[in-house]
């Protein structure tokens, strides 16, 4: 099976990570870029362990979901 194509469901940043920035950082207005970065770093490094490992685990089933699809599409289940 090759590489399959770019997925934001296959993503973690995009199914685990920017959601819940965005969700912890909604509504705050930042003077600076560098204060927004601060936050986001802020945020990222207070994540437990136990969130990033469940994150990696649902990545690995979704990968799995994907190659016994064979890469095609399917709808959420």
């Amino acid at each position: 099976m090759g590489h399959p194509p770019y997925s934001p469901d296959l993503a973690p940043n995009y199914f685990f990570l920017f959601p819940s920035v965005k969700n912890k950082l909604r509504g705050q207005r930042f003077s600076l870029p560098k204060e927004a970065i601060e936050a986001l770093k802020s945020y990222v490094l207070k994540i437990p362990h136990s969130e990033w490992n469940k994150c990696f685990e649902n990545w690995f089933k979704r990968m799995q979901k994907y190659i016994n699809h064979r890469g095609e599409y399917f709808e959420k289940q």
